[in-house]
């Protein structure tokens, strides 16, 4: 059975769900049966680039993407603002302002670092258990909480006279059309999104992602190798903890290691190249998070 990470990068109007099924369906029809996949964080309807997309052991670290930074690009374009901060939305808001490049340069250092962000009414996060999106096209006034983001790095990557693409390097739980309505709101002008593309999820960058024709090239014979990245890939960004044998044993039987130099941490285990478990180490002693069983 396969297990990795298929790195698409979504085109627009394809949403997280549909990606997720297009993979399943591909496997399926390439003679794979059923496999687990899940995705390692949604991405717009609207948005296009990278989208993570787990095939069996891998999705135990699913979750683990969520959490991972991103980056982005994205346009935005002064004097109107959507109500959905992008251009799926109506008119909600115009304004004659149209800010230098100097300008928005000047205030970017505001938006880097830890900031304080209101996300949009039209966005998946529940209110009472129903999504705020359901809540703002019923027409009911959506009232949502700041949360504490940060902003690691904020470019300026193009101009025109009334738009700016920005690069952004963000954490977790950031929305990027806040982030686009706050500085054109800074700059005493309004704006919306007008293109959205993820370039990094985690390790993950477009330089390993593949486009839905070639993810759909899987069920007319291509090589699956030619698609998929290991397991191990999706665990580029921490250190590895190489195991001998009977430590391995031990840790697929779920018991910690005691007695470890390495400082404490977020670890993979591997025997070899083979990636065992996920495992933190602390006080020197290593207890497992998630097992891999990459022999069934």
């Amino acid at each position: 059975m396969p297990n990795g990470w298929i790195i698409l990068d979504k085109p627009l109007t394809l949403g997280s769900t549909q990606a997720v099924a297009a993979v399943k369906r591909n496997l399926r029809e390439a003679g794979y049966g059923k496999v687990k996949v899940g995705h390692g964080g949604t991405l717009d309807p609207l948005a296009t680039g990278v989208l993570p997309i787990a095939v069996g052991e891998a999705t135990k670290l699913a979750g683990r993407m969520l959490d991972a930074t991103k980056a982005y690009e994205f346009t935005v374009q002064f004097g109107t603002e959507t109500t959905t901060l992008d251009a799926e939305g109506e008119i909600c808001a115009t304004s004659d302002v149209r800010p230098t490049r100097a300008e928005v340069e000047a205030i970017l250092p505001d938006f880097t670092g830890p900031i304080e962000q209101m996300p949009p009414a039209y966005s998946a996060l529940k209110i009472n258990g129903k999504r705020a999106y359901d809540l703002a096209r019923a027409g009911e006034d959506v009232v949502l909480e700041a949360r504490s983001v940060t902003i690691h790095a904020l470019d300026v990557m193009d101009w025109t006279e009334d738009s700016v693409t920005l690069l952004a390097n963000v954490s977790k739980g950031t929305y990027i059309r806040s982030l686009a309505r706050d500085i054109a709101c800074e700059l005493g002008s309004v704006g919306y999104v007008t293109m959205l593309r993820r370039v990094k999820a985690g390790p993950f960058t477009l330089e390993s992602a593949i486009s839905l024709d070639k993810l759909n090239d899987l069920a007319k014979g291509a090589s699956l190798e030619d698609i998929i990245l290991p397991l191990e890939a999706g665990l580029d960004d921490i250190p590895a903890l190489d195991l001998d044998p009977d430590a391995a044993g031990a840790v697929r039987q779920g018991r910690k290691l005691s007695g470890l130099p390495q400082p404490d941490g977020t670890y993979w285990g591997r025997l070899g190249d083979e990636p065992v478990a996920l495992m933190e180490v602390e006080g020197g002693e290593a207890r497992v998070l998630r097992g891999f069983n990459l022999k069934a």
